[in-house]
């Protein structure tokens, strides 16, 4: 099921060659729907700790969606260090906070356990949607309705 989930036809290389990255993408979708944003910063969740983010609606000061984009088209400790940040996110997260985890990047293709550590944090609902470039339509559907629910929108 995880790799059926994960992987289509269209390759990440293929969607960065028309000019954007992956957090790119994810920005001009949030600003597409009117959602004002911080990009790549902290916040602050449970017991007052801090984890990095690449997405943060309304903003750095109190988000109430967060998300992490990690696209890589290398392989190794990056990407351990990559789902470590997913699940910081995932850890602090506040009851009321939606969190969302973005990967993209052939060098996700060797690292199924790291990959197997992400879908199951979504899977056991520790995060609310895990997406790659050719998902991203869902993500903007998702994102509608978390923001719906936080009436942002």
């Amino acid at each position: 099921m995880l790799e059926r989930y994960l992987w289509s036809s269209r390759s990440a290389t293929s969607a960065q060659g028309q000019g954007r990255d992956l957090e790119d993408q994810i920005e001009e979708i949030v600003k597409n729907l009117g959602l004002s944003c911080s990009m790549r910063g902290r916040f602050t969740g449970r017991g007052g700790n801090t984890a990095p983010f690449d997405l943060a609606i309304p903003g750095e000061n109190n988000p109430l969606i967060v998300g992490a984009a990690k696209g890589f088209n290398s392989t190794g400790s990056k990407l351990s260090d990559a789902v470590r940040e997913i699940e910081e996110l995932a850890d602090l997260r506040l009851p009321r906070q939606f969190v969302f985890a973005f990967i993209d990047g052939i060098g996700w293709k060797r690292r199924e356990a790291d990959l197997r550590r992400i879908y199951n944090l979504w899977e056991n609902q520790y995060i609310d949607g895990i997406y790659t470039l050719v998902h991203l339509e869902r993500f903007k559907e998702d994102l509608k309705n978390a923001a719906v629910r936080h009436e942002l929108l």
